[in-house]
């Protein structure tokens, strides 16, 4: 089997190595910016399915192999509103400072495609951030740094020097765009369970002790 990641952000790929799968990477050009009228998750399934379908297109045709396309789409949204990456230091400074101290949640749209077989499959994770009240001195230094740059809502959950977000209670690979539980159940009902223990490996590579994956893997996909 040969399995395309149709992204090459490193948080999803460093994310996907933990699964134990080789994988390729692959970023197809696709427009995402949200439609009028659209809900955090129509816009993060409508992204996410673009991306496999457009990766399908450019995926090398390995008539000996079987292909499978990976595509995720994650938003930040906060107070229904859908925030995407900031355009410049001064608009990442506005959106720390609205995210500052409340909660906010973060959609992860997963679309497997198993292009052999013509089956494509769909899940979707949330998970609630809370953020800490970071002091204004600390956000500034963090814009500065540059990091919030290429990230929706400007921030990274495992920045190990800013750390926004305090009490996680729910996903943390969703935080950081691709959430490997619901990856893992998915994978399953294509018979192509990772044969590595997928919590396990993300818990210790994130230092991070999940109180959900064992609900997630127990429900069905969406």
């Amino acid at each position: 089997m040969t399995l395309l990641l149709a992204s090459n952000s490193p948080r999803r790929k460093q994310l996907l190595a933990l699964t134990g799968m080789d994988f390729e990477t692959l970023a197809p050009d696709v427009d995402e910016r949200v439609q009028a009228g659209e809900d955090a998750e129509s816009y993060v399934r409508r992204i996410a399915g673009r991306k496999a379908r457009a990766a399908v297109e450019l995926f090398p045709d390995r008539a000996t192999r079987r292909r499978l396309v990976i595509a995720c789409d994650t938003a930040v949204v906060h107070q229904g509103e859908i925030m995407g990456k900031p355009a410049d230091p001064a608009q990442a400074i506005i959106m720390l400072t609205r995210l500052r101290g409340d909660v906010h949640h973060v959609f992860s749209a997963l679309t497997v495609q198993d292009v052999e077989r013509g089956i494509t499959l769909q899940d979707v994770c949330v998970t609630d951030v809370p953020m800490r009240a970071y002091a204004m001195e600390e956000m500034i230094a963090y814009v500065l740094s540059g990091d919030p740059m290429d990230k929706a809502g400007a921030y990274a959950i495992q920045n190990p020097d800013f750390q926004p977000v305090e009490h996680l209670s729910g996903c943390y690979a969703n935080v950081m765009g691709l959430p490997l539980c619901h990856l893992t159940r998915t994978l399953r009902k294509l018979d192509l369970a990772p044969e590595v223990d997928v919590p396990a490996a993300c818990q210790r590579a994130l230092s991070y002790d999940c109180p959900v994956y064992a609900r997630i893997l127990e429900e069905a996909v969406e």
